[in-house]
């Protein structure tokens, strides 16, 4: 009994920090989803917005002393404003843009974002404080930190402003109507560029949010950003390019096979297990367990 019990609990430990894992795989996926419903593109810089948020956070809150709630405001909304500052200077002057042209220059931000980080932060690693102590809280004889629960609920919210977004409000609706037909809802009045503006800014900000949640965890370094944009691409390709609860979903599914591989097998192979779903997925149903045939297209390139 005692065996079975353990076992229990070595389980449910897994299964928090897949979940916690997974959350931020999640947000990121989303963020991936929103600029390529309004572009066809994906932005491979968005990892870079894990990272500035996480390390600007750290600054406001450590170095600064600014409350968390008044940080967070501020993180978000500067990294929303790089988000647009992106969209407006390199994707915005392109002449007779294509995918492949955009594709290339959201690689060549991310490695300026990454050398500006670089820059400003240094190349080591900064720590944050959690948002509301770091006591573990247990759970059928498995701990679960506080932060976690604050990541799983912060992604619950967004989830749900996302909803309530895209579906009841003027601009939402613009950008999903952009997102189906941009021809069509260019003739029906809508600024399809400033569509694409703010997918940006919401993507961006988006990514500024996991990166705030996830520091008190993992510790933020310049050089985060390409294995958690890695990780979230890979959500994003799995549930569907589009489909952000999709993407929810497999984001969650990463999260819990690595926790799981971590524990039972070794924490050697963590990372590629993402990469092994990945894989399979590719081979089995090209456009994603949740996705249309149209999000195929990607392989063309």
């Amino acid at each position: 009994m005692d065996q079975v019990g353990s076992g229990f609990s070595d389980f449910l430990q897994f299964l928090f920090m897949g979940l916690q894992r997974g959350s931020i795989y999640a947000l990121v996926g989303m963020g991936y989803n929103i600029i390529y419903n309004s572009t066809g593109v994906i932005n491979f810089a968005q990892g870079e917005f894990v990272v500035f948020g996480g390390l600007m956070m750290v600054t406001l809150t450590m170095t600064a002393n600014l409350s968390i709630p008044l940080a967070f405001l501020l993180t978000v909304l500067f990294v929303t404003l790089i988000g647009v500052l992106m969209e407006r200077f390199t994707i915005k002057p392109v002449k007779n843009p294509n995918v492949l042209r955009l594709i290339i220059i959201t690689i060549a931000v991310s490695i300026l974002l990454k050398g500006m980080a670089m820059c400003f932060w240094g190349k080591g690693s900064h720590y944050m404080r959690h948002f509301t102590g770091s006591d573990p809280i247990e759970v059928f004889g498995a701990t679960l930190l506080p932060q976690t629960l604050w990541i799983i609920g912060i992604l619950a919210v967004v989830v749900i402003g996302f909803v309530l977004f895209f579906n009841h409000t003027m601009i939402g609706k613009s950008m999903r109507a952009c997102a189906i037909n941009r021809d069509a809802a260019r003739l029906a009045g809508i600024n399809d560029r400033n569509m694409v503006m703010l997918s940006f800014a919401l993507s961006a900000g988006i990514g500024a949010i996991a990166g705030i949640i996830i520091t008190p965890i993992i510790q933020m370094d310049y050089t985060r950003g390409a294995l958690l944009g890695l990780k979230g691409f890979g959500a994003a390709v799995v549930g569907g390019l589009g489909n952000s609860f999709g993407a929810v979903a497999a984001g969650m599914l990463f999260g819990i096979m690595e926790a799981m591989a971590a524990g039972y097998i070794s924490s050697h192979y963590m990372d590629a297990v993402a990469l092994l779903i990945l894989l399979i997925v590719l081979f089995i149903r090209p456009s994603g367990l949740f996705g249309s045939a149209d999000a195929a297209r990607l392989r063309e390139f």
